[in-house]
């Protein structure tokens, strides 16, 4: 039987350092003095006791290895469980969400969806509105960094913890995990700490400069208010394109940059084919916006830049309600969605490598039914593919259209209508938060989804940010098995 002591152990320990962390929006709301700072406090003693608990029950697993089973568990107990105990601040105090909206609402931070059930942010709570945006940030990469600090201890090296999410390191650039999550957290940490003072340049107050700025780099999309960035039209677009731009490139190639080394970086095929393809996608709607529509050409490219970005990003704010700007728009938005951001990153979707390699495979497969003789291999960045990656990709991409395709079958049986069904899965698997439909669009929230459709998003929102084996591979009776 399968040894919980060392998963619990390291559950607890984080648990004990949200519960620290719920002390920063409880400080600001009691200096505001509206009554909403008793609400973190009694969740930061609920979380606090809870897992410091787990941590005293299960110390004495202290220096036994994680093998790959438990590595796989830990990482599904973290995404699912972090978010129940991020929910109660929003069920204690303000807005005083049910258990399924909270929960829903916490999910969506902690996988950095960015999909929201919460209307009147903007005379919402300041602490609530700040949690919402730490919740994108420790989702983007923060709790992996939590989770690496304990590792060590239980003398695991660490990578199964990033396999499991996905993580790729290109090539294992540093020795050791730790060498990797303390670098890692240099670079996000200071791309946050740049994109808020940015915004914070260009006119944003300060609430809204760090929540922004916290969703901005994790590419979770939660805003401090119900217009998100059409609050901040101009200048602040531009920025947000760019800083939503890096958040979505792998990390450990900026890891490479500071380290002294851009060719990485400037070499990655993953980032010219990212680079290339959202380039093109917003070429062609500036233009046929701009043709069809009339206007002046930058406002049209600058909106078409910033919510294009943001959705291949998957962030998912937005600064104009462009379901409005018709089906072409719509086609492009569900197509780069899907393709989404750079593997490594805190991007989600089917991830521009596996379609590099998707592509490339179809390629390969075509011509050899022109000609069986030739011997074909199949190459990226000039190093030879195995043969189980590919069937690993054809087998994530199979499964990712197979989901979406039973998901949304699935939410028009419990009483959402087609479009609103399609698009809510679809940006809850790819982590991308933009909603469509009839639905979402009297609040441009998910508040008014039955109970059953939003359970449906958690856990497509999950599937996504785990990319969809994880939870699948420990939902197998012989992953109990010895």
């Amino acid at each position: 039987m399968m040894d919980l002591r060392p998963i619990i152990y390291i559950v607890g320990r984080i648990l004990a350092v949200l519960a620290i962390l719920m002390l920063a929006p409880a400080l600001i709301d009691w200096r505001l003095d509206n009554g909403n700072a008793s609400a973190f406090l009694q969740s930061a003693i609920i979380a606090g006791a809870t897992g410091v608990t787990l941590s005293l029950a299960t110390g004495n697993s202290l220096g036994q290895p994680l093998d790959a089973r438990q590595a796989y568990l830990l990482t599904v107990l973290i995404w699912g469980f972090v978010p129940m105990v991020g929910a109660l601040p929003l069920m204690i105090g303000a807005p005083h969400l049910g258990l399924t909206d909270a929960y829903f609402e916490a999910v969506s931070g902690i996988t950095t969806t960015g999909a929201s059930v919460i209307t009147g942010l903007d005379t919402a709570p300041a602490g609530m509105n700040l949690w919402r945006g730490m919740l994108n940030w420790l989702g983007g990469l923060g709790i992996a960094f939590i989770a690496m600090i304990f590792l060590p201890v239980m003398r695991v090296g660490g990578m199964q913890f990033f396999r499991t999410e996905g993580f790729d390191t290109f090539g294992k650039v540093l020795p050791r995990a730790t060498d990797i999550a303390r670098q890692l957290l240099f670079v996000y940490a200071g791309l946050t700490l740049a994109c808020v003072l940015v915004y914070a340049g260009l006119g944003m107050v300060p609430l809204d400069a760090v929540v922004n700025g916290f969703a901005t780099i994790a590419t979770g999309g939660f805003s401090s208010s119900d217009l998100s960035f059409a609050k901040y039209e101009g200048a602040p677009e531009y920025a947000g394109a760019l800083f939503m731009f890096l958040g979505s490139l792998p990390y450990i190639r900026f890891v490479q940059l500071v380290n002294g080394s851009a060719r990485p970086l400037l070499r990655d095929w993953q980032v010219q084919s990212y680079a290339l393809w959202l380039g093109t996608a917003v070429l062609m709607v500036t233009i046929w916006r701009w043709v069809s529509h009339g206007g002046a050409f930058e406002p049209i490219f600058r909106a078409t830049l910033f919510n294009l970005t943001s959705i291949m990003s998957s962030t998912g704010f937005f600064s104009q309600d462009f379901a409005t700007w018709g089906g072409f728009m719509l086609v492009i938005a569900f197509a780069v969605g899907t393709i989404g951001a750079c593997s490594g990153s805190s991007a989600a979707g089917l991830s521009v490598f596996r379609v590099q390699i998707s592509m490339a495979a179809l390629r390969q497969q075509i011509r050899l039914i022109a000609r069986p003789s030739t011997v074909s291999v199949l190459r990226y960045e000039g190093r030879r593919v195995d043969r189980t990656v590919i069937d690993a990709v054809a087998v994530y991409v199979a499964g990712f259209i197979l989901i979406l395709g039973l998901m949304t079958v699935g939410m028009t049986l419990v009483g959402v209508d087609l479009e609103s069904a399609l698009f809510g899965v679809w940006t809850s698997l790819g982590n991308i938060g933009y909603g469509f439909g009839p639905m979402v669009q009297a609040t441009g929230t998910f508040i008014d989804f039955p109970t059953p459709a939003k359970w449906i998003m958690i856990l497509a929102m999950l599937l996504g940010r785990l990319g969809l084996l994880a939870i699948l591979v420990i939902a197998l009776p012989r992953f109990w098995r010895r």
